[in-house]
């Protein structure tokens, strides 16, 4: 957004440049990238590695899933409505309407949660750099566009208690 400060000169906000330029190639290229070995993990090395785990881990390892594929499929809409306005295809007053039912706030459970360490390397890695690229994408959502609410993102849960209660409900299907 170009915003003139009281001296009459104009602010370019660094974001938005990126997000509306060339620049933004290689972070859509990540999130689609990302979005793509997930899929492939979880189809497939991950489904056997999660066979292998307790159940506590194992528990947490499916409420892990069913929050990651929701937070890349959401990415990855911002990334396309984002893409669709650097090429044309949608004005900005579009993209922002539809952003709108883009959710950007998935949380995950802390790395020191019960069970968390017992889970495959390569399936953290996925979760961590999947909430890295959230925030990423959440920030320069809120620079380009503003925030209509300002919703504080929690941190990575760290109440023991907390966690345990949604690893139940993952178990009984509660989620």
């Amino acid at each position: 957004m170009k915003e003139a400060s009281p001296e009459g000169a104009v602010t370019i906000s660094l974001a938005e440049r990126r997000v509306f330029s060339d620049s933004f190639k290689p972070l859509y290229n990540e999130g689609m990238s990302l979005v793509e070995q997930a899929a492939e993990y979880l189809d497939g090395k991950g489904r056997a590695e999660a066979k292998k785990l307790s159940r506590l881990a194992a528990t947490l390892y499916a409420a892990e899933s069913m929050r990651l594929t929701p937070r890349l499929m959401q990415v990855a809409s911002w990334l396309l409505l984002q893409r669709a306005a650097n090429s044309g295809e949608m004005t900005r007053e579009q993209v922002a309407a539809e952003k709108a039912k883009v959710r950007l706030d998935t949380a995950s459970a802390s790395e020191q949660a019960e069970g968390w360490m017992d889970l495959p390397e390569a399936f953290r890695d996925l979760v961590n750099r999947s909430l890295s690229l959230q925030n990423l994408v959440r920030r320069m959502d809120d620079q380009v566009y503003g925030s209509a609410v300002a919703v504080p993102q929690p941190p990575r849960r760290t109440n023991p208690v907390s966690d345990q209660i949604t690893l139940l409900n993952t178990a009984f299907g509660r989620v």
